[in-house]
């Protein structure tokens, strides 16, 4: 069990500016021990999930759900792993990746079981990402995909050549305790809503971030949450 009393990291900075404690025990996980979380959004509770669930899906979006039906819950489409991708400058990048249709790696010998290994030498799992649209924010066009990087359309593949381009996120730590998504394509933008709006099943696209900073607005921020933190109403953060 994950509890307050577990590690003592005071001032780990992931991401920045604000340094996280070790009483950010969600933050932690999912940056710094890949744990998969649930992305609660500050405004009104819900939270982001791939609009289809199945790992044969790759040109479908993601959208925000206020009820955490059986269905969901036992496909893990209400789970997403931050996973570390590198450095953009001092930054640390991630992928936003859904644990719905996680694909088991091969097992060692055959032609795909080196696609990518982690610190511990065993074959990564495949997951499908949260891939930016290469005209986002201005396209009308769906602006995210959740895909596997060799499996997603041409306009979400990466601009400069490396299919990860599209794939790789700055995660900021707010000031009120929550992430805010900026892809590295679309620096000006953050992770938002069609339409500014948050509502049920609302479709997750590009939003220009007016505010101007990494760290974003309350609306556009998420929680990440831990199963034991699932049941608890986070939209009354602000009242």
């Amino acid at each position: 069990m994950y509890t307050q009393e577990r590690t003592a990291m005071a001032n780990l900075v992931v991401g920045g500016p604000v340094a996280v404690n070790s009483y950010d025990n969600a933050i932690v996980a999912a940056l710094v021990e890949n744990r998969p979380v649930m992305l609660v959004h500050a405004f009104n509770g819900g939270y982001l999930r791939p609009a289809e669930l199945a790992a044969s899906s790759h040109d479908k979006g993601v959208k925000l759900a206020t009820a955490l039906d059986p269905a969901t819950k036992d496909a893990q489409g209400h789970l997403w792993h931050i996973t570390p991708g590198g450095f953009f400058g001092q930054r640390p990048l991630y992928f936003i990746e859904s644990a719905a249709g996680q694909v088991t790696p091969p097992p060692a010998g055959t032609a795909d079981a080196d696609a990518g290994r982690g610190d511990d030498g065993t074959p990564k799992p495949q997951r499908r990402r949260v891939t930016v649209h290469q005209d986002a924010p201005q396209s009308t066009a769906d602006t995210l995909q959740v895909g596997l990087p060799g499996k997603v359309a041409d306009k979400w593949r990466g601009k400069n050549g490396a299919v990860e381009d599209t794939q790789l996120w700055v995660v900021t730590v707010t000031p009120w305790g929550g992430i805010t998504f900026v892809p590295i394509t679309h620096p000006d933008a953050i992770l938002g809503f069609k339409d500014h709006t948050v509502a049920k099943d609302s479709e997750a696209r590009l939003t220009y971030n007016w505010g101007g900073d990494f760290t974003g607005t309350v609306i556009n921020t998420f929680y990440p949450r831990l199963p034991s933190e699932w049941d608890v109403p986070y939209h009354h953060v602000f009242t």
